[in-house]
């Protein structure tokens, strides 16, 4: 039985984090001895979706129907549930996107299957188990987790399992399925993207500022690092709050979770919200005036100093080494 994997995409394009599920379903197939079937809806042109392959899809479903171009939770999950059927897929893998995170429950629903979203590692099948480790607490702990059920359903968070390109191919069918009208009670009108930078969910890297800039005029360093490594810029609620910066950029608790191989947070104290939210990073560096911030004592390194002092000439070593 092979292994399913949703891959959503932007615009008709697949981003890094639909690499990740899809070299992360090659390895659960691998361990069961079995392929992957890759599922895509809404206009994906051949060759994107030929790429797929490269990272372990054997076979890709194409979804064509002008009801699905816009994304509808409820329609979406049952071409989700419907296509595992047709295979008979009895592990469904996702992203732990803001679309997959209501994805992922509802296609448990319809398959009847357990759910582990916000996984991390592969599973572990020892002694005959499924057990798969994920995050809990808002991303404040890890726990492991083992799904008994005959079917499975698994979300990966964004940045947890590394891209693998095997060189391989995936042969290209059109899956059409009947679309039910009551899966369309609730309807997405529109989307309206605020900016053409990288979105926080998907980045690698994310420049975050706080009460320690002072204020929205001193936003521009911030920016420019972030812009020179890649990244995403983002800020603690207070900054949010007081309108220095927009809510979409508010990252914890009660904003965004990320989970980017760097974070850097400039003038930030570490409120225990901020750090929810940001506990799935894989490096974290703090530059805070104050040595008793609470944030170094989970930073990987940090840097006291007065930011105005210390990013400047991280900005022009950057520039330095890029040159």
């Amino acid at each position: 039985m092979p292994i399913l994997v949703y891959t959503e995409n932007a615009a008709g394009k697949f981003k890094k984090s639909i690499f990740e599920v899809v070299s992360y379903a090659k390895a659960i197939a691998d361990q069961q001895q079995t392929t992957v079937t890759a599922l895509s809806i809404g206009d994906v042109s051949a060759d994107e979706l030929a790429t797929l392959g490269k990272y372990g899809a054997d076979k890709v479903l194409n979804v064509s129907n002008d009801k699905l171009k816009t994304f509808v939770n409820q329609a979406y999950a049952s071409v989700i549930a419907e296509a595992a059927n047709k295979e008979g897929a009895d592990i469904v893998v996702l992203s732990n996107s803001f679309s997959g995170r209501g994805l992922a429950p509802r296609v448990g629903v319809k398959l009847d299957a357990g759910v582990a979203d916000g996984a991390v590692s592969l599973p572990d099948l020892s002694d005959g188990k499924f057990s798969i480790k994920k995050t809990a607490f808002s991303g404040k702990a890890f726990a492991n987790v083992e799904l008994t059920s005959a079917k499975k359903v698994i979300a990966l968070t964004v940045n947890s399992y590394k891209v693998v390109e095997n060189g391989g191919t995936a042969k290209v069918e059109d899956f059409t399925v009947d679309v039910k009208e009551s899966d369309f009670r609730a309807m997405l009108k529109e989307i309206v993207q605020s900016t053409d930078k990288i979105s926080l969910p998907d980045a690698e890297i994310v420049v975050s500022g706080g009460r320690g800039l002072k204020g929205p005029e001193n936003w521009g360093m911030i920016e420019e690092l972030a812009t020179l490594l890649g990244g995403a810029t983002a800020c603690s609620k207070p900054v949010s709050d007081a309108g220095w910066r927009p809510h979409s950029e508010h990252v914890g608790q009660t904003g965004i979770a990320v989970s980017p191989n760097l974070y850097i947070a400039i003038g930030i104290s570490g409120a225990i919200q901020h750090l929810a939210g940001i506990s799935r990073s894989k490096v974290i560096v703090v530059i805070n005036k104050d040595p008793e911030a609470p944030f170094f004592k989970v930073a990987d390194y940090g840097i006291v100093g007065d930011a105005f002092d210390v990013v400047p000439k991280l900005i022009a070593a950057v520039k330095e080494f890029k040159a």
